[in-house]
Formats: C-alpha cells, sequence, structure tokens
C-alpha cells in the first residue's frame, strides 16, 4: 500500500507524465528522491528543457542551503502551506520555472520538502550520465602525484564505452592505510590495505 500510494504522489508531478509515456532516464537512481527526478527528468525532457532545469536543481540546491529558508522549509512543525508560502517566494525571486515550480509544490504536498537534496542529487547523476560522463571516484590513502593520476586515468577509460566521458574526483583517507577504492559506474572495487588486513584476520581467527 505505502509504494502505491507513493506511486501515486510521484505522478502528480506532471499532468503530461500521466497522459504519455515515462521517458526514462539513462540510469535508475533508486529511492524515494530518484523517483521524483525520474518524473522530473521525463517532464522536462518532453518539454525540451532538460538543460534548463538542470541550471534550476543547482539554484534549488543553494536555496535549501540558506539558514533562514532552511530554519522553515526542513521544521517539521511548519505547516506545509507555509512552507511552500515561503519557498514559492524564494522560487519566484530566483525566476524558476513551472517545472521545478511544480516539482516543489508537489513535494510540499506530499510532505516531501525534506528530500529536494535528494531529488536534486539523483536529478545531477541522471544528466550526468544523459551527456554520456561516467562518474568514477578514487580514494586512496595519500595524494596521488602526476605520474600515478595520468596511469590510473589510462587504466580507467578501459571501462568506457564508446561516446563516455570520464569525470574523475580523487579522494585521500589516510584511514585506508595504503592501496586504493575505486567507484566507477556501478562498479565499486575496495582494494584498500586496510580491507585487505580485515580479511586476513577474518580468516586467521576462523582457522
Amino acid at each position: 500500500m505505502a509504494a502505491l500510494g507513493l506511486g501515486l504522489q510521484v505522478r502528480q508531478f506532471s499532468t503530461s507524465v500521466l497522459r504519455q509515456a515515462l521517458i526514462r532516464p539513462p540510469i535508475d537512481v533508486y529511492g524515494v528522491g530518484g523517483r521524483y527526478a525520474t518524473a522530473l527528468f521525463s517532464a522536462a525532457s518532453k518539454q525540451k528543457k532538460l538543460e534548463q532545469v538542470e541550471k534550476e536543481m543547482r539554484t534549488l540546491s543553494v536555496l535549501i542551503k540558506d539558514p533562514k529558508l532552511s530554519s522553515i522549509v526542513m521544521n517539521p512543525h511548519v505547516k506545509r502551506s507555509l512552507k511552500l508560502k515561503f519557498f514559492g517566494a524564494a522560487m519566484t525571486k530566483a525566476n524558476l520555472s513551472p517545472i521545478t515550480v511544480n516539482l516543489i509544490t508537489v513535494l510540499a504536498d506530499n510532505g516531501r520538502l525534506t528530500l529536494t537534496a535528494d531529488v536534486v542529487g539523483a536529478f545531477a547523476k541522471m544528466m550526468s550520465a544523459h551527456r554520456g560522463e561516467v562518474i568514477c571516484t578514487v580514494t586512496t590513502a595519500h595524494p596521488l602525484d602526476e605520474a600515478n593520476l595520468a596511469e590510473l586515468k589510462v587504466a580507467l577509460n578501459g571501462f568506457l564505452a564508446k561516446g563516455e566521458t570520464l569525470i574523475l574526483e580523487t579522494k585521500s583517507d589516510a584511514s585506508i592505510l595504503g592501496g586504493m577504492i575505486v567507484s566507477i559506474g556501478d562498479k565499486y572495487v575496495d582494494m584498500s590495505t586496510k580491507t585487505k588486513i580485515h580479511k586476513l584476520t577474518k580468516i586467521i581467527r576462523d582457522s
């Protein structure tokens, strides 16, 4: 029943989505935020406003980080109508399109405004995939030098299909001790020294 209710809420997002087949994004992003983002992608795609809505999602991301607006919108004790009033004023000032305003209206009506950041993040992933970008995050114990970074990029490009572009983000985390953790597309490989030690310790304990 809960899943059915959520499905009805998401379909309220755009009347055009009700009348026409949903245009699926190039990747599926799971969770409630992903479902709203999928409806948003479909509506924006049909109106040929994907890039415009993408820019507006960045604006929304900034708006919800504003301390004054956030203290009202994210407060569970504030009435939905009051939240929408303040959020609506901010969106009008930012000159956001009806598609984006409609999204926030539906989120407010369904008591889901706290998921705004999740929707924005999910939509960003969809647009990245739409452009053929493959986001890769590599975590190492220490920052990579230029030679190692160049070698890593060559290796990672081998995972890409024709027309795809690598978007590489590197992070440093001393707690992994050594090695690296790679997340690319839907693949995740943990080659960290920390994990190897944990596995070895488990083998010794179980033997």
